[in-house]
């Protein structure tokens, strides 16, 4: 039985982690800390958990004491500290948050606006993308979980960026989220008379999201690839929706694409593509772990539209930490998450 500890769990990531990890037959929770709900308990902030779960939240010590496997969803700048702690008493450790998902040190200064405090850490840091760095995630004891845009992002372009199938290096990225990938923190956009009945973009051209994306796009590709990403925000609680558009390569069709697509993922349990003509739809990988992919021609201009769905608190998030966890412990990948999205 793995040992389990979560530090932010009153966040809507960390949150969904219990969720998913009470359902998890391998793992035992043994300490979660919310520092504002200190001494309270999960089911005071989170009603759903009333008699399934009434742990009480305790201290970031208590976590990093009692468990073996420590989770942690915060905000950036707030996870070294923990990591270290980690790496210095054998304990294994994925962050949630965005501070082991850039190589660069430079970028997050540039992004993220702060410092790397703990150097060494980062040399030792796997991008927790479960289906591309499998192997490096087996024997890894830090994980950088990869954001939410970025995993529908790098899913729905690994394939052909990896065969290179696309004919320039530039990519356009439309991507639209449900209200929790801003978290809980009330702002302008996501107050309800603002973003109910409403669909509009944000931050243009200035998300923290497009390194993350730049950097594991060019690793595919073995190339410098560049991206215009446009997020949008969707009058719902959850899901992404990714619409990306690529120039192919005069010689490849679209039946060429979708079998190197199926090739790819036919053997991932958390990658469906979908059928020709079927078009990915939020509503079906609502509560999953499961990244749905169609695939699409705009015959005029030869330009292949990738359509990547998830659920971003899911595959996006807490559901794709689990993952990380079952191959860091040789565990069944989808042990505890094999939820079905609901059809309606």
């Amino acid at each position: 039985m793995i040992k389990v500890g979560i530090i932010g769990v009153s966040g809507y990531a960390g949150a969904e982690l219990l969720r998913l990890l009470l359902n998890h037959d391998e793992v035992k929770v043994v300490s979660i800390e919310a520092r504002s709900y200190q001494g309270q308990p999960i089911s005071d902030l989170y009603p759903s958990f009333y008699q399934v779960c009434d742990m009480i939240c305790e201290s970031d010590e208590d976590v990093l004491q009692k468990a073996e496997l420590i989770f942690a969803s915060l905000p950036h700048g707030l996870s070294e500290k923990y990591a270290k702690y980690c790496d210095e008493n054998n304990k294994k450790f994925i962050d949630l948050g965005a501070d082991f998902r850039l190589d660069s040190e430079q970028d997050y200064q540039e992004w993220y606006k702060l410092d790397y405090h703990e150097k060494a850490l980062h040399d030792k840091q796997v991008y927790g993308l479960s289906e591309v760095n499998r192997e490096k995630i087996k024997t890894a004891t830090l994980i950088g979980n990869p954001g939410c845009y970025p995993t529908s992002i790098t899913l729905g372009l690994y394939p052909l960026l990896k065969e290179k199938l696309n004919l320039n290096k530039h990519i356009i990225i439309d991507s639209k989220s449900g209200t929790t990938g801003a978290g809980k923190s009330l702002s302008e956009d996501t107050h309800f008379p603002k973003c109910n009945e409403s669909f509009h973009p944000y931050k243009l051209g200035t998300h923290r999201h497009t390194p993350e994306i730049e950097q594991e796009l060019s690793k595919m590709a073995n190339d410098d690839i560049q991206v215009t990403f446009t997020p949008h925000l969707l009058p719902v609680n959850r899901g992404i929706v990714s619409t990306i558009y690529v120039d192919l390569k005069p010689e490849v069709s679209l039946d060429d694409v979708y079998q190197i697509y199926q090739n790819y993922y036919s053997q991932e349990y958390f990658v469906r593509v979908l059928p020709k003509g079927k078009i990915a739809d939020l509503k079906f990988v609502k509560y999953s772990n499961f990244c749905d992919i169609s695939l699409h021609l705009d015959e005029r201009y030869h330009r292949l539209i990738i359509v990547s769905t998830i659920d971003n608190m899911v595959k996006g998030a807490a559901g794709q930490a689990i993952q990380n966890m079952n191959i860091m412990y040789g565990l069944e990948e989808t042990k505890g998450l094999k939820m079905v999205p609901p059809s309606f």
